[in-house]
């Protein structure tokens, strides 16, 4: 794991059924996004990151895949993947596959065969488990254990074929491979390897701390209001999850040139991110964490909470300072699992614009390795959602179900579901002011937000002074300039509920990033202002810059200068 190139590179993630559509059937794919590569080019990213375009039934939008191997009608064809991943090298850049193997689709052929019978082949292949002993399977509470599923409801589901429960972390329809048979591990390596021989530049490792589960799937604790018992101490980082990170890494990753690979887990720990990321130990590249996301969650889930900067200030420190020599970050705001970052901690009013540039420059500049997800670049903004029957999100739909059935007021959930909603990020990507912001000629399977005609890539990438620029020169300032990629992380004002300041130093240059979070005007108190008296303006989202370290609001500068003692 000595090629680091991504150290340097900046990735943009493509929700393919919302990016852009050829052929009118109201669906994205794989020639929508051959149409429009010459955007994400311009914008001057390194890699494209595709979210599933793999066969599947769709019960969780492609991440219950039915076919491992192969591109669903929906998106295309294999012969129209090779097209674009060739189109994709020709600018320059790479293609990062979505790898979901803690499950499959129950449509899939190896579970098809696993439920066939007790003495199946492949049945060991998934988690099967007889009911509770005294219990009449089938029946409530006769579940194997007390977990309860991500998307609401118990995480079993009873096969009367068998009469036994198989399990499922996730929707009914996605049972939960057992990566403790030795043949579902290879059988996933040798698909790997057979995307990566056909060009692919890596992986997004889909909730791949899931994997190892702690033998006998112990109870866990019910939550307070909760049917179910949260097992996640069962599952997340379980206990042979290095052992089969670095298995992967030998049988798939080792001696091929130039790959990225990025493993997405909920709930990891900086200790635990130095162990997946540290280059010796060869399992991944960098992680996902969640932490940041998470900030402006209270102990209630239905209850929404204003984020605390310095809650988020100590939680980007805390990941800054423990991956400082060892491992590496992933940065992000958005992705297709988050609301749109600046209706969460920004200003989609009167301050869209500043704030989208504000949280983009404040991200951006930590060390780490940025991600975009599409839209992001122009500032689209949350969906405007009425009532339930607005969604389509599987997780939403069964959250509401089971919050309602234990009591909750469905007015309090559609409030926090219309704030923190997965389906606010895969809205379409919002292109023009043509009917459904250019997404589709047909219906779109998930209507444009409403504002498309003033936030469309049309006019951003018109207008120099748009969120779109902005991005395009962020990411020029980490191609050319070492410091933002390489240069040692030191947090400023850690008490300030307003302004989010930090320098990055490499060498004899220093940056100072500052950015307000506020709607207000707040003066900068920094430790010794008059050593950046003399320093370069490099960036500054607003008409003015700083009058005596005073920003404006949702203002965001960098300076550079260079150090002599």
């Amino acid at each position: 794991m000595t090629d680091a190139w991504w150290k340097s590179a900046v990735v943009y993630q493509i929700y393919p059924r919302s990016f852009a559509d050829s052929d009118g059937d109201g669906m994205g794919d794989l020639r929508g996004i051959i149409q429009h590569l010459d955007h994400l080019a311009g914008l001057g990213v390194d890699v494209l990151w595709l979210s599933p375009i793999y066969p599947s039934p769709q019960d969780d939008n492609g991440y219950d895949i039915s076919d491992y191997q192969d591109v669903d009608p929906l998106f295309g064809s294999l012969e129209i993947f090779d097209e674009l991943l060739a189109a994709v090298h020709e600018r320059g850049m790479k293609l990062v596959m979505d790898l979901v193997v803690n499950h499959s689709s129950d449509e899939h052929p190896w579970f098809v065969e696993s439920r066939g019978s007790v003495s199946a082949a492949k049945r060991d292949w998934y988690w099967w488990e007889p009911a509770r002993e005294g219990m009449e399977p089938g029946t409530p509470g006769a579940e194997p254990n007390n977990w309860g599923s991500v998307f609401g409801g118990p995480a079993w589901e009873f096969d009367p074929g068998t009469g036994e429960y198989y399990l499922h972390l996730f929707s009914r329809k996605q049972p939960d491979l057992n990566w403790e048979n030795p043949a579902v591990r290879s059988a996933v390596h040798e698909m790997m390897r057979w995307w990566l021989d056909r060009g692919v530049d890596g992986f997004r490792m889909d909730v791949i701390n899931f994997i190892s589960k702690v033998p006998g799937l112990p109870d866990g604790p019910v939550p307070a209001g909760s049917a179910y018992g949260d097992g996640s101490a069962s599952f997340l980082n379980g206990p042979r999850i290095h052992e089969f990170l670095h298995e992967m890494y030998e049988q798939v990753v080792k001696g091929r040139e130039a790959l990225l690979t990025v493993g997405e887990m909920p709930g990891v720990t900086v200790e635990q991110a130095k162990l997946y990321t540290d280059p010796d130990r060869e399992e991944v590249d960098m992680v996902f964490q969640f932490d940041h996301v998470w900030a402006d969650r209270g102990p209630d889930p239905w209850a929404l909470q204003r984020l605390k900067l310095t809650d988020l200030k100590a939680i980007f420190g805390r990941w800054q300072a423990g991956l400082a020599d060892l491992g590496w970050n992933s940065l992000y705001w958005n992705n297709h699992d988050q609301p749109r970052v600046v209706s969460r901690y920004g200003d989609d009013g009167e301050f869209r614009v500043e704030s989208a540039k504000m949280l983009g420059a404040v991200l951006h500049l930590h060390r780490g390795t940025p991600y975009i997800y599409q839209g992001e670049e122009i500032g689209m903004t949350n969906y405007p959602f009425g009532g339930i029957g607005d969604f389509r999100d599987i997780e939403a739909l069964g959250q509401y179900a089971q919050a309602v059935e234990e009591g909750r007021d469905p007015e309090d959930v559609l409030t926090v579901l219309r704030a923190r909603g997965r389906d606010n990020a895969r809205t379409p990507m919002q292109w023009d002011t043509s009917p459904h912001a250019g997404f589709t000629t047909g219906t779109p399977w998930l209507p444009a937000n409403p504002r498309y005609p003033e936030i469309n890539a049309a006019l951003a990438t018109k207008d120099p002074d748009s969120v779109y620029h902005w991005y395009r020169r962020l990411i020029e300032l980490r191609h050319t300039e070492p410091a933002v990629v390489e240069g040692d992380f030191t947090m400023l004002l850690p008490h300030d509920e307003q302004l989010y300041a930090f320098t990055r130093r490499l060498g004899p240059t220093e940056l100072l990033v500052i950015g307000n979070f506020s709607g207000t005007p707040a003066r900068a108190e920094l430790p010794d202002p008059a050593a950046w008296s003399s320093a370069e303006l490099v960036l500054n989202n607003t008409a003015q810059p700083p009058a005596d370290w005073v920003l404006g609001p949702w203002q965001a500068v960098v300076y550079r200068r260079e150090v002599t003692a």
